[in-house]
């Protein structure tokens, strides 16, 4: 059961909901940009993005790149807008999830990206549908176990000390949090937390098999992260590097986790990227 189908904060402008059913499970997608039809080589290859495990930050930071393409950002289940789904407990549900989703939005060549928790689903759906991506880029994503330095088990990490792990500068997210207790706040995000531990939960540090099968990967890749990462240490970023075939790391100075909220360049480098 569904507890709150809203988001923490609005879509940016010019972004419109959906909704789909896959496997009966309610999944709402975001999408803007250019639209198909409106001329432009981008019109055959939309941009999924793919969120983190939380969502309280929103995705303003797509705001320049739908100005250019189509972009689409569709809420996991058990996040955001999307409805419940108890039975997903590890991360090749979510996998199988956005294949059924892609093929019932008639998506037949994608470029993928993915933020955290939502980069090891996109290196996951990579792997698992290498055909479908034409370019993907990964932002400081989990998924890849790392022994040194460890990665934190943002389970384990106190709620008052959480915004210095996810950012640098903690001022970007002082329009992002409540300013006094929000039931509201507090119900949604317990509720994203929920899903996530049931695939993180024993897992903390990622699938320990994705190292060996990110070779089939050909595609372009770009590895986005933040200098001052306390999550995922920026030095996992070369793991990754030493995995791919095509691939090159994009670091941003003085940004942590939330590189894309923290440092305008990032957007800029996967922009250039993607064209």
């Amino acid at each position: 059961m569904t507890m709150l189908n809203k988001p923490y904060v609005a879509a940016p402008e010019g972004f419109q909901p959906s909704e789909y059913d896959i496997s009966g499970v309610r999944t709402v997608v975001y999408q803007s940009g250019r639209a198909p039809g409106q001329g432009g080589a981008q019109d055959a290859r939309p941009l999924v993005f793919l969120h983190g495990a939380g969502t309280f930050t929103g995705f303003d930071f797509l705001a320049d790149l739908a100005a250019e393409r189509r972009v689409i950002v569709p809420y996991h289940p058990g996040f955001g807008e999307s409805g419940d789904d108890p039975d997903i407990d590890d991360i090749n549900d979510y996998v199988l999830h956005y294949l059924e989703l892609f093929d019932a939005m008639g998506l037949a060549e994608i470029d993928l990206v993915g933020f955290s928790f939502g980069g090891w689903i996109a290196a996951e759906l990579g792997v698992s549908r290498p055909s479908l991506f034409a370019r993907i880029v990964l932002v400081a994503p989990s998924g890849l176990p790392v022994a040194e330095p460890p990665a934190a088990d943002v389970m384990t990490i106190p709620a008052a000390d959480l915004p210095g792990y996810l950012a640098h500068d903690t001022s970007i997210l002082e329009n992002k949090l409540p300013k006094a207790h929000d039931v509201d706040f507090l119900t949604l995000g317990y509720r994203e937390r929920v899903a996530a531990a049931r695939v993180v939960w024993d897992r903390p540090m990622g699938n320990r098999k994705l190292g060996r099968r990110l070779g089939r990967l050909s595609q372009p890749v770009l590895l986005v992260w933040g200098k001052e990462d306390r999550i995922r240490p920026v030095e996992h970023g070369d793991a990754w590097l030493d995995r791919l075939s095509d691939a090159r790391l994009e670091v941003l100075p003085n940004a942590g986790h939330l590189v894309l909220d923290e440092a305008p360049g990032a957007i800029q480098s996967i922009a250039a990227f993607l064209r």
